[in-house]
């Protein structure tokens, strides 16, 4: 069972829904390639025909409280609409929209549904449940939207808390700086989750139908302690455990079996997965940019309150609340020291943009194959 790690809830002032304008400014950036990739690579007709209906059915996998699946849902809404009206000239009427929100069952899916845009021009409805697993019907879904989410694991590399493993990584709660077994043990984690969520989607995806995944990453050919996307300020993070080690407050053992479930992907590692996969096609994958805004203290400080929404849940299930509030409030405290760091080491973000298209494949062909020999086998048989 993957492990559930949703985003702060509520509204209060360490909420996901406050504190989500990073990943609002990265998936901002993609809006005009997203938009791209639907006008030129989708097509409406071989899409409808796929299902019995002609309602147009979208997800978001990792959608968690808003307010940014909201603005993204409804970008992609005009695309399609547009795409639809652009590809069937004689026909004025635009399909139906059904929008799935899917994140883990913890996910506080009363606070996103209490801010459904009440323009909304979509039926909407809570998928609770991993997305690294079966969550629809065979052949149901028509466009898969996910944003920032598939950087995260299912769970933490077993090898990675193991003494007798030269993956150990002892002293330290993430693969930045690390050995290179521990990166690896990051790498192997992250390619069997992709496979398994590619595999789900396979099933439940149209043929012709799309996905369009926005993660944090890293150029392929960069180290790993070259990560760009931010993270490496988790090194901060590691460093008031450490303090608080030292200090006497916390168990050394607690830190040595705890690691971050993130992993920073580049184009490499997701072309590997894709392939392998066999049943979608790359459409496009690249990385994309934008310029840091971290150029004082205050904006340091932003940062960690903004990695506070989205970590906090992590450090609390592990270590309890007294220990996680502690550390964060070191880490506060480390604002100047983070503030000098980032601008020398923190010049831009990067994303990575991938657009993939459901195809029919070989092991479709093998399917189909031996369905049709069991059918004729029976009919020859005289139906017993």
């Amino acid at each position: 069972m993957p492990e559930s790690l949703p985003m702060n809830d509520g509204n209060g002032v360490y909420s996901y829904r406050k504190n989500s304008q990073l990943q609002k400014e990265g998936s901002d950036v993609m809006m005009g390639l997203i938009k791209e990739a639907i006008l030129e690579k989708m097509d409406i007709k071989i899409l409808l025909a796929s299902t019995s209906n002609a309602s147009f059915h979208i997800v978001d996998f990792g959608c968690s409280i808003g307010p940014n699946t909201f603005l993204a849902m409804q970008n992609i809404i005009e695309a399609v609409t547009h795409k639809y009206q652009t590809q069937s000239k004689n026909i004025q009427i635009s399909p139906e929209f059904q929008v799935f929100f899917n994140d883990h069952v913890t996910n506080d899916f009363n606070t996103l549904f209490k801010s459904l845009p009440p323009e909304r021009r979509y039926f909407a409805s809570a998928v609770p449940g991993s997305f690294y697993g079966h969550l629809f019907p065979s052949r149901s879904i028509h466009f898969a939207y996910s944003s920032y989410s598939l950087q995260w694991l299912s769970k933490t590399p077993e090898e990675l808390v193991d003494e007798k493993s030269r993956s150990w990584n002892k002293g330290k709660i993430h693969y930045i700086d690390a050995s290179k077994e521990v990166t690896s043990a990051y790498v192997a984690q992250f390619e069997n989750d992709m496979e398994v969520f590619l595999n789900a989607r396979a099933k439940e995806i149209v043929e012709g139908g799309m996905i369009v995944m926005i993660l944090p990453g890293k150029h392929s050919e960069l180290d790993h302690s070259q990560v760009a996307a931010g993270f490496n300020i988790l090194k901060f993070f590691e460093s008031s455990l450490t303090d608080m080690i030292n200090e006497g407050i916390l168990e050394e053992t607690l830190v040595d079996s705890f690691n971050v479930p993130l992993y920073v992907a580049s184009p490499k590692d997701m072309t590997k997965v894709v392939k392998r996969n066999d049943y979608f096609s790359i459409e496009r994958m690249e990385i994309t940019e934008s310029q840091s805004k971290i150029v004082d203290e205050a904006d340091a400080k932003s940062l960690i309150i903004h990695l506070r929404a989205t970590l906090e849940g992590i450090f609390t299930k592990y270590f309890g609340v007294k220990i996680s509030d502690e550390m964060f409030a070191r880490t506060m405290d480390k604002c100047e020291e983070i503030s000098a760091w980032m601008k020398v080491e923190y010049k831009k973000a990067s994303q990575l943009f991938v657009v993939l298209k459901q195809i029919s494949t070989k092991k479709d062909l093998v399917i189909f194959e031996s369905g049709l020999l069991d059918f004729l086998e029976y009919l020859f048989s005289g139906g017993s």
